[in-house]
């Protein structure tokens, strides 16, 4: 568990958030293409793991004894981009090069290709898959690190998803967890209208999981949540309930926003926004 957050590093972790959702505007404008929604409501989510939770070494990403951050959702990519440029893996410059022929920064993150990025991702769903491989890995290795997946409560609609939770509590993976970006839009609109994954919380009760719910924008109850969840012997889900388009006005729960950049003026508007909130 991590030490427990005071208001200064409460504070500390708002301007963070602050930096990155603005970085992540300024990446998308530049790039004339991407996806802001899910990118801006997973920030809190990125900014506690990075800052506050796990052990990790931008000077060595591939230090044996760190925790893993794997993005299932890849199309949320320009989230995890800023959150590693912020930490010091690769240098705040470079984000604007996101999209452009030749750039490290591509639409789906690859492994490999650029520093702290675990897994090559896109194709919505696999990204547990790998996780739950990794995770049975390093238990057969009795490892101590730990395996921390995001993914978008779309992924839920997917059949493999199911089939690699399913082996998880096979295996009874503890070293496992997966924070689910609950923004509740997809590309084709609200989840609900789209294809309900719901009751979810029952369903992943039902196939053996520890169950959490938080509020995804609060870093004290996202510390609260995640201690509870490493009390636990099985692998466990914490449902982060977000907001598309967090911290800008016009993009909030707006599925129109899931994939289309701002213009210049829409950028400095929510730049705007951003800075003042």
């Amino acid at each position: 568990m991590s030490a427990r957050l005071s208001k200064q590093d409460n504070h500390r972790l708002k301007e963070i958030a602050k930096n990155i959702r603005a970085n992540i505007i300024r990446m998308l404008h530049l790039a004339g293409s991407g996806h802001p929604a899910g990118s801006l409501s997973m920030v809190e989510i990125l900014v506690y793991l990075y800052f506050h939770q796990i052990k990790h070494n931008p000077e060595n990403p591939s230090w044996t004894e760190r925790d893993f951050v794997l993005l299932s959702n890849g199309h949320h990519c320009p989230a995890l981009y800023a959150t590693l440029a912020e930490s010091g893996y690769f240098p705040i410059e470079e984000l604007a090069t996101l999209r452009k022929m030749g750039s490290r920064l591509q639409g789906h993150p690859q492994r490999g290709l650029l520093p702290g990025v675990e897994i090559s991702a896109g194709s919505l769903a696999q990204g547990v898959s790998q996780a739950v491989g990794l995770a049975l890995a390093l238990k057969m290795d009795q490892k101590e690190n730990h395996v921390f997946c995001t993914m978008s409560d779309g992924e839920y609609q997917e059949g493999q998803t199911w089939e690699a939770l399913l082996l998880a509590t096979k295996y009874k993976l503890g070293n496992l967890s997966i924070l689910l970006d609950a923004n509740d839009i997809q590309i084709s609109g609200k989840i609900e209208n789209t294809l309900s994954i719901n009751p979810l919380f029952a369903k992943l009760k039902s196939f053996g999981w520890n169950v959490i719910e938080t509020n995804g924008h609060d870093f004290y109850k996202l510390q609260k949540a995640i201690d509870k969840d490493l009390k636990n012997s099985e692998p466990s889900v914490i449902i982060c309930h977000t907001i598309a388009g967090k911290g800008v006005s016009f993009m909030e729960k707006n599925p129109e926003w899931h994939g289309k950049s701002p213009n210049e003026e829409q950028a400095e508007q929510a730049l705007s926004e951003i800075e003042n909130n």
